[in-house]
């Protein structure tokens, strides 16, 4: 593979176009003809992902037999296997090949041998895009018999991990600021190199009203300084949101991009709310679950054990297990993994079919009431 300068290069064009505002399928198409100049691949499986469950909300395949995602979703979620997402996306590198995980025998793994080798794939790269705690996309890259991948390879992917989940994010909120339909737009504005403002959507104007904006003045400080912070860092330099306090007592949380990747002239700053919507808490209430219930849920959601959970919700380990036996009773299921799995079925995989639109959050937007 590349090494050097060459090598850093590359990086720095990844890292750009992350920073673009692409929307997250448009994201992809950009990344995967770069990524195969460093690591050559023979199939591919791409996901955003819910930050609250680390549940797939979008999932895009290559050279990969689209009647094999059934079998993907039960290999994850009701099988034991090896490098599963949840484990990976709680381990510090999260990037792990097939080889390492079976300690080069890759017949160890069920998924191996009931849909790779029959392929004629051998090793799988799997890795997190992961950025500040936060999971926001997957990827596993395949080859065929005979090539692994090598620890260059892999730091290569850990190196540029961090940028691909940031520039799902950016574009999830890019993609939302475009729309005036749904619920809890967040607002976009676009900025020439005076910092003059150039557009913004209907959204804009009730986040800049939070900030004391006047029309005819100067933008609100906090905007002005993200904006020249951005125009001095370079490639290489990841660019942390800024987090306001707002007139109101409000927080909210300012984002910068370059409009374009290539022309660095306007940036596109993106206003949102600051705490993000508790998405696992909101799908399982159509259960009626309690609300202790809804916070064990979401961190069985997360891969998280008992012991964690107990940790976390500062609660006994037995008091976890009588969630746990009221969730089920409540849900129809019989263990974790098929609770994981009924929720992607019935809350998860029928929006996917049907395309629908992502938010801010990373789960699925809710259109705004059209009603008089």
């Amino acid at each position: 593979m590349k090494s050097g300068p060459a090598l850093d290069d590359l990086v720095a064009v990844i890292i750009e176009t992350c920073r673009a505002g692409l929307e997250p399928d448009a994201l992809r198409a950009a990344v995967l003809p770069r990524l195969r100049k460093a690591v050559p691949v023979d199939a591919v499986w791409w996901a955003t992902v819910d930050p609250a469950t680390l549940l797939y909300t979008h999932a895009y395949r290559e050279e990969l037999p689209t009647d094999s995602g059934p079998y993907f979703v039960d290999n994850e979620f009701l099988r034991n296997d090896v490098n599963k997402w949840t484990e990976l996306a709680h381990d510090r590198a999260g990037v792990r090949t097939l080889v390492t995980a079976t300690d080069g025998i890759l017949a160890r793994s069920p998924r191996y041998r009931d849909i790779f080798e029959p392929l004629g794939l051998a090793d799988e790269l799997r890795a997190v895009f992961r950025a500040r705690g936060a999971v926001w996309g997957f990827m596993c890259l395949h080859r065929e018999t005979g090539a692994v991948f090598t620890p260059q390879e892999q730091g290569f992917i850990h190196r540029i991990a961090p940028h691909l989940a940031e520039g799902v994010r950016l574009g999830l909120l890019v993609q939302c600021a475009d729309r005036d339909d749904l619920v809890e737009s967040p607002g976009l504005i676009l900025l020439a190199p005076d910092n003059s403002v150039v557009g913004r959507n209907p959204a804009s104007d009730q986040w800049l009203e939070e900030l004391g904006w006047q029309e005819a003045g100067e933008i609100p400080i906090e905007i002005h300084s993200l904006a020249a912070r951005l125009r001095r860092a370079d490639a290489s330099t990841n660019l942390s949101p800024l987090r306001v306090r707002t007139k109101s007592g409000r927080w909210i949380i300012l984002q910068a991009s370059w409009v374009s990747g290539e022309d660095r002239s306007v940036i596109a700053v993106i206003i949102q709310e600051a705490t993000p919507r508790e998405v696992a808490p909101i799908v399982m209430s159509a259960y009626g679950l309690s609300e202790q219930e809804r916070a064990v849920s979401g961190l069985v959601f997360q891969g998280q054990s008992t012991h964690a959970i107990s940790q976390h919700l500062h609660i006994a380990e037995h008091t976890v297990q009588d969630h746990l036996k009221s969730i089920f009773d409540k849900t129809g299921v019989r263990s974790r993994r098929e609770l994981v799995a009924t929720v992607f079925r019935q809350r998860y995989l029928p929006r996917m079919k049907v395309g629908d639109q992502r938010s801010p959050s990373g789960y699925f937007a809710e259109r705004a009431s059209t009603s008089p």
